[in-house]
């Protein structure tokens, strides 16, 4: 059984929250999750680059099948931390 803290220990999770997260891992996102609290929160998926399109329809595909609103999906991508310039 997968633990998901936040779901599992603080109930803070939601119906849909909980199916972008296992959409996401069942379509071969590297890690999913969510994230905040309280009045649904958002989710954070991270995937490898070639993939990204493939678990947003996915995505989108089960919320459809759920009858759920499309969720919102915007792209982040990585980059170098914060360093002190002197």
């Amino acid at each position: 059984m997968r633990r998901a803290s936040l779901r599992d220990d603080f109930r803070v999770s939601c119906p849909e929250l909980d199916l972008v997260v296992d959409t996401a891992l069942a379509s071969g996102a590297l890690g999913a999750r969510m994230t905040g609290g309280g009045f649904g929160g958002s989710a954070i998926v991270l995937a490898e680059a070639a993939d990204v399109d493939t678990i947003t329809k996915a995505v989108e595909e089960a919320f459809a099948a759920a009858g759920l609103t499309a969720p919102r999906v915007f792209e982040a991508v990585p980059s170098a931390g914060a360093r002190r310039v002197s």
